[in-house]
């Protein structure tokens, strides 16, 4: 019996591309093999310390920061106050409590802004366009070299000490630097056939660029990134340190190793814990970094690799089912139609 467009049966294939794993699969076989390694176990533990202590430091503190008591500075730690006390009498604890949101903050928007210009500099790069490409090269080349130190200072002259100093010195020039490492990859995988075939089927430039190049420097661009968090952390002290960084009277550990270095040979501990906070953190980000990039690739990560083909197996065998079902149900109805042309 033959059919016209509208009387064809539908055989309900669902559009599954064979060998997809969900982005929840995904995550868990990369977030389990990070487990597996001793640097991504650290990390991950650090990294969920660090989120959960932010969020309850939003809440409650052991004691109120901005609570100090003029007859207990620098006092050693005791019950009262598990890390002691600064030059203020306010409980250290508290201070490195509240500061790690406000660090927080400052590395995920940091991170954020880096991200953002960076691949927008690299989509420039590596546009078909010499002499658009060749003008960015040129320009990055020349800005990579302004140090983050100079231009947090130029923008605290109008600005004035804040957030928005550390995050914009810190996003700018770690844009600038994630661009110029993650551009040679980018031209290896624009150079590629497949991009060239998508070219040549009339695919924009910036869908190429979202859909084929973005994915191919995921793994350079996961460590740049990490580097970037940790680097924002050191640059927030630093900053703070010299007067351009957070405001003082709002907590981060920039200000508490400010506040307490002037007595570190008198008292060392208030020196300690901040110090001691800030490097388990960077170390954490920088390892963090190493171990997402070799568990998110499936090339270096054969977990993840047999988890895609498993995917891809189960998938294909539900589409021939569907298919071999719809079929089969499909031939009762056109062996129903005959029975009714001949009667």
């Amino acid at each position: 019996m033959n059919w016209g467009h509208e009387d064809r049966p539908h055989l309900g294939l669902r559009a599954t591309f064979p060998g997809q794993l969900g982005f929840f699969g995904r995550m868990r076989v990369v977030l389990s093999s990070m487990w597996r390694k001793a640097s991504g176990r650290y990390s991950l533990i650090v990294l969920a310390i660090w989120i959960l202590v932010s969020l309850v430091s939003r809440f409650w503190t052991p004691v109120p920061i901005w609570v100090t008591d003029g007859y207990r500075i620098w006092q050693a730690p005791s019950r009262a106050h598990l890390l002691g006390t600064d030059g203020t009498g306010a409980d250290i604890l508290s201070w490195l409590m509240a500061g790690s949101a406000t660090n927080l903050v400052i590395s995920l928007l940091a991170v954020l802004l880096s991200g953002v210009l960076g691949l927008l500099l690299v989509m420039a790069m590596v546009s078909r366009r010499s002499g658009v490409s060749q003008t960015v090269v040129v320009l990055v080349d020349a800005l990579i070299s302004l140090p983050t130190v100079l231009l947090a200072l130029i923008l605290a002259v109008p600005l004035g000490p804040s957030i928005a100093v550390v995050v914009v010195a810190c996003g700018f020039g770690y844009g600038l630097n994630l661009a110029r490492i993650v551009r040679p990859q980018a031209l290896l995988a624009a150079e590629s056939d497949y991009v060239r075939s998508a070219r040549h089927s009339g695919v924009g430039s910036f869908r190429i660029f979202c859909t084929h190049l973005v994915p191919n420097v995921i793994p350079v661009l996961c460590v740049q990134l990490s580097m970037s968090a940790g680097t924002s952390v050191l640059a927030e002290a630093g900053l703070t340190y010299l007067g351009v960084g957070v405001p003082s009277g709002l907590p981060s550990w920039g200000h508490s190793l400010t506040t307490s270095v002037k007595f570190i040979n008198v008292f060392p501990l208030t020196v300690l814990w901040p110090g001691l906070v800030v490097t388990m953190v960077v170390v954490a980000l920088n390892l963090f970094g190493d171990a997402l990039r070799d568990a998110i690739d499936p090339v270096t990560n054969p977990r993840l690799r047999a988890a895609v083909a498993a995917a891809g197996r189960s998938t294909l065998q539900s589409v021939r089912q569907e298919t071999s079902a719809c079929l089969e149900a499909s031939g009762h109805a056109s062996e129903g139609d005959n029975h009714v042309a001949e009667y």
